[in-house]
């Protein structure tokens, strides 16, 4: 299939659309009608630009309130008609995208769209031409596209064919059984288009929401298998109206698109005369290995006090570089102080922040492979320096994720660090939860395609929760077995605390780390002997935690209000949550203590957001 584009998707002028379409690896592109109405040159200079940058324009689109139109309204369609198809002529492209009417005036039934198209279609012949007619969702009668197919049957005219859109069909609801039932050579143009799960007009839902494949929460993946299985070889066309998309950078969006129809095809298109590519069968990460602090001096004094107070011991030091390893149960955490390091370079630019996380994996080069053919290039140290040779990839925020190898032996701890003799304390904390990152929108929906893309990561329905200071989005990605977790959390409003986190890194950083624990009032009791401030909790939350858990004793009440701890039940369990005060006003410690529970524990979203507002303006 040759994946295409729609410049609507995109920022900018038409010229900086055109180019990060071709950059990003398209060879097809759709021209939409108001990018060359607002176009400061002339049509031939358009179609010139596209050519030399390698394109093809797959349709010019829309062509609105056409069928069923009265007369003389009728006559006057198609009057329009013959000048779009002189304008196609010119353009250098041979589809006309044609919308079903959506004019008050436009009159019903089956038989008279298909005369209307039937003639079109007649028209378009005449001029070496083609129609792809499509059902839009807020149509006025033709709004589904099994009416759309049956009309296009019955018009039974080789220059008129379906266009499909899958945010059309999923937004309706619709079945897709008859997808089966069509032959893929009557399928002229399918545009793909994912977006969030809202109860909404379908006109709004399209026009602010939609996103790229991967991204969404629409089961695209039983779309594809439909359509494949009809033959169908013709474009595959991303059309994404985002406010996001088209607010942000043009290069990036186009990269996320290119990277969206790659996920959802399994296949990296052919570049440069190259063969098609499959993307390589990968399994999801299966824990996080280690998480790297990019810090200076000072900040690691007040680190360090912290780590000690949570019950991590200095495990190791790195034989070569200013790099200490502190451990606990399964979690590692890494201080970097290395001068001219990819750390300390993070630090200057963000301060005190998570610069790395490694992700325990196997069949490394086959994910390498997978990021390859996704446009996530795989980046490799300097081999003069860094010795480790774990590949990474440029994550949320630009983090890096390292790919670690589980296979190799020995590990990298081994080769890398010098021991300490000290024995392990007895550890409180046994693994990473999950871990919590402050992001834009726009980086949000990046994140998104890239954990599942990549790494097969799910996602769960994203959330609204109140923020002092406004709405804060939260989406979970994680693997099948929830070994590894990121939840992203994003706000449009400046004085939320994920607002506050954005401005305090000056862009996407780390809210909180969460670590297991088997005894939570043991380690609360601990950060209670050693004086360690954590986060204040309302006396009102107690009572009304009370009213919703009646059954919760009088005792447990009392030790979760003596400690600060926040609880929660699930179906499956349930749920404490400890979280440290905010460290340098960017992020904390959450301690989790999961008695079967498989949530995040949203319903205490709203307090802890609340108290960590107080803390922040302190």
């Amino acid at each position: 299939m040759l994946y295409s584009i729609a410049t609507v998707c995109l920022s900018g002028t038409l010229r900086e659309k055109i180019n990060a379409i071709a950059a990003a690896g398209f060879r097809g592109i759709e021209i939409f009608e108001n990018d060359l109405i607002t176009h400061d040159g002339p049509v031939s200079e358009i179609r010139r630009m596209v050519e030399d940058h390698g394109l093809e324009i797959v349709t010019y689109q829309p062509f609105r309130d056409f069928e069923g139109m009265p007369e003389p309204l009728r006559q006057k369609a198609f009057a329009r008609a013959e000048r779009k198809f002189d304008l196609m002529a010119q353009l250098g492209t041979d589809l006309l995208m044609v919308c079903s009417n959506v004019n008050p005036q436009a009159l019903g039934g089956i038989q008279r769209a298909t005369d209307d198209l039937h003639e079109l279609g007649e028209r378009a012949q005449a001029r070496g031409l083609r129609i792809a007619y499509e059902a839009l969702a807020w149509a006025r009668h033709v709004h589904d596209y099994r009416d759309a197919w049956e009309i296009v049957r019955r018009t039974d005219h080789p220059h008129v064919g379906l266009c499909l859109d899958t945010f059309h069909t999923y937004s309706r609801g619709t079945e897709l059984d008859t997808l089966l039932n069509i032959p893929g050579d009557r399928i002229f143009l399918v545009q793909m288009a994912d977006a969030p799960r809202l109860s909404m007009d379908h006109l709004s839902w399209s026009r602010h929401y939609r996103c790229f494949p991967g991204q969404g929460e629409l089961d695209l993946g039983r779309f594809m298998t439909h359509l494949q299985a009809t033959g169908y070889g013709g474009p595959l066309s991303l059309e994404i109206f985002n406010d996001q998309f088209r607010a942000g950078s043009a290069h990036k969006t186009a990269a996320d698109g290119y990277r969206s129809l790659v996920y959802i095809n399994r296949t990296a298109e052919a570049r440069q005369a190259q063969a098609a590519r499959p993307l390589p069968d990968v399994t999801p990460p299966a824990e996080i290995q280690f998480i790297e602090f990019a810090i200076n001096d000072t900040e690691k004094q007040a680190l360090t006090t912290l780590l000690q107070q949570l019950g991590f011991h200095h495990a190791g030091t790195h034989h070569k570089k200013a790099v200490e390893l502190w451990r606990q149960g399964q979690v590692n955490l890494v201080m970097n102080l290395e001068p001219d390091s990819f750390a300390q370079r993070y630090h200057q630019q963000r301060g005190v922040s998570v610069c790395a996380f490694g992700l325990g994996c196997q069949g490394v080069e086959a994910l390498v492979e997978r990021a390859a053919l996704l446009g996530y290039p795989p980046l490799h140290g300097n081999p003069e320096t860094d010795t480790h040779g774990i590949p990474a990839i440029s994550g949320p925020g630009d983090a890096l994720l390292y790919l670690v190898d589980e296979a190799i032996e020995p590990a990298h701890w081994e080769r890398e660090f010098v021991w300490h003799e000290t024995a392990e304390p007895l550890a409180y904390l046994s693994r990473v939860d999950h871990i919590a990152t402050s992001m834009s929108h726009e980086e949000m929906l990046h994140s998104v395609l890239l954990y599942r893309a990549l790494f097969n990561m799910q996602g769960t329905p994203s959330v609204d929760v109140s923020d002092p200071g406004g709405l804060v989005k939260s989406q979970v990605m994680q693997t099948p077995d929830h070994a590894v977790c990121f939840t992203l959390n994003s706000s449009q409003a400046r004085n939320t605390v994920s607002g506050h986190i954005l401005d305090r890194y000056a862009g996407t950083g780390v809210n909180h780390i969460a670590l297991q624990t088997s005894d939570i009032f043991a380690m609360a009791e601990r950060l209670r002997r050693q004086g360690t401030p954590t986060m204040q909790v309302t006396e009102n939350y107690y009572d009304d935690l009370g009213a919703r858990f009646s059954h919760l004793p009088d005792e447990l009440l009392a030790r979760l209000r003596k400690y600060g701890i926040l609880y929660d039940e699930d179906g499956n369990g349930v749920f404490f949550q400890l979280f440290t005060r905010m460290f340098a006003g960017r992020f904390c410690v959450e301690i989790v203590q999961r008695q079967g529970y498989q949530g995040f524990g949203v319903p205490n979203a709203q307090v802890r957001m609340t108290m960590q507002a107080r803390e922040l303006v302190q």
